[in-house]
């Protein structure tokens, strides 16, 4: 499959392209600095800035699946830059009549209690609220959509580095936990469980979420 992969340096979106690799797949890593993409069999590095609109609709065209794995960390305004390059994302991908849309979420918009998001709960952490709000409104976003075939998948309330193990649990808007409590999945089975909705798809217009 021909992938568009936005943000293929990032901490899940190197994961991504790794796994695409792994598959066989052809992608067209999509960063800011191409020099940073690995040199790897059927990928392609270039640049892009997601705010220049038109750039990215070029880019975007031809590819049989887009996946979004842009994050706004390392700007000082994490929310609103985050926003802004989201929205231009989703204009790129109708204008370039993106066949399908794959969206990483975050784990704050999932419900810990009926009505309450974990983003909303006192133990989320200050320093990532930002991000997981951004996240959110991504997804009222998505689910506002007219016109986009899309998917996100939302991680474990703990993603972290770890082995590949292709064994996890899907859920929907739940935040899922294991026997002892926790709410965990490694970025590489998170880039799995993508991969896996790629090739085979099972939640078009919804988002799903994967957890140990």
């Amino acid at each position: 499959m021909k992938i568009a992969l936005i943000g293929a340096t990032g901490f899940i979106g190197s994961q991504l392209l790794q796994e695409a690799v792994q598959r066989g797949h052809q992608v067209t890593a999509l960063v800011q600095h191409p020099e940073k993409v690995p040199a790897l069999p059927g990928v392609h590095a270039q640049a892009i800035d997601v705010l220049d609109t038109a750039a990215l609709t070029q880019a975007l065209r031809g590819h049989e699946l887009v996946i979004s794995a842009f994050s706004g960390h390392a700007q000082a305004d994490v929310l609103g830059y985050f926003l802004q390059g989201f929205q231009s994302i989703l204009s790129a991908a109708k204008a370039a009549a993106a066949p399908r849309l794959l969206v990483v979420g975050g784990a704050g918009s999932l419900e810990v209690a009926p009505g309450v998001n974990l983003l909303d709960s006192p133990q989320f952490p200050a320093e990532w609220k930002a991000s997981a709000e951004g996240a959110r409104q991504a997804l009222s976003l998505l689910r506002a959509e007219a016109e986009l075939d899309w998917t996100l998948l939302s991680p474990a309330a703990m993603l972290a580095p770890g082995e590949r193990t292709g064994n996890f649990r899907l859920g929907g808007d739940q935040l899922l936990t294991d026997a002892q409590g926790q709410s965990r999945i490694s970025v590489a089975d998170y880039a799995v469980a993508m991969l896996d909705e790629m090739e085979r798809p099972a939640h078009r217009r919804q988002r799903f979420s994967v957890a140990y």
